[in-house]
């Protein structure tokens, strides 16, 4: 039976892919702070500020494709059972082969009704007046500052039952998710991949740290994973 491993991953894999976040830029995010364009006030205010905003982002993942680190994870399927839960909106662990992806903070690529309900995929600009079938505006199926996390429920069963836990290119600060290192199993094997890594050891001496940027340090720990685990 193939083990289970469960990976954690941040902005920090996308953004070799060219995908620039705001983790580093004092809560800018392209300009912007991110209460503007990333919180249901935001939307209320300014939706065609909101709107277009995404519009940007959307148009721009056709121009980006997935880096090594992308494509590390995608090949462990041969030999795991791989969960990728990730805190980024864009589609990149999909394009570089993951099957098993859960999206918790929403995706890029579908949209929902204000009046809630299933998203629905969507390529084109979002616009004042796409409007669902029951009337109501369409907006970006993003989990912004202040809601729910609807998939933290799955997700947290899923890392109930890891094997490993892989955390990639991510701070540990943004809650809920960073909370999903509680969850695991006591004593399971830990990779924590980031450069600046905000976790260095833990109790139980089950935590290795690579302190290296995800495209190098992906590999590093899948040859590692690879060579204990098998």
């Amino acid at each position: 039976m193939k083990k289970n491993i469960v990976v954690l991953t941040g902005a920090g894999i996308s953004a070799e892919s060219g995908i620039k976040t705001f983790r580093d830029a004092d809560g800018l995010w392209e300009g912007h702070d991110v209460m503007e364009v990333a919180s249901p006030q935001g939307f209320l205010k300014n939706p065609e500020l909101v709107l277009d905003f995404y519009n940007q982002r959307r148009r721009q993942l056709p121009k980006v494709t997935p880096n090594k680190a992308h494509k590390a994870l995608a090949a462990l399927e041969q030999n795991f059972k791989v969960t990728v839960i990730t805190q980024n909106v864009d589609d990149l662990h999909e394009r570089a082969g993951s099957s098993q992806v859960v999206h918790l903070h929403g995706e890029l690529l579908k949209v929902r009704s204000t009046y809630g309900g299933n998203p629905i995929a969507w390529t084109k600009d979002l616009m004042l007046g796409d409007y669902c079938e029951k009337g109501y505006q369409l907006r970006p199926h993003i989990v912004w500052f202040g809601e729910d996390v609807p998939m933290m429920t799955n997700a947290i069963e899923i890392t109930s039952k890891a094997d490993v836990l892989m955390i990639i290119g991510t701070s540990m600060q943004v809650y809920p998710a960073a909370s999903l290192i509680n969850y695991v199993a006591s004593g399971i094997p830990i990779y924590f991949i980031d450069p600046r890594p905000s976790i260095q050891r833990n109790p139980l001496n089950n935590l290795m740290v690579i302190a290296q940027k995800a495209t190098t340090g992906v590999p590093i720990a899948v040859a590692d994973l690879v060579d204990k685990v098998l």
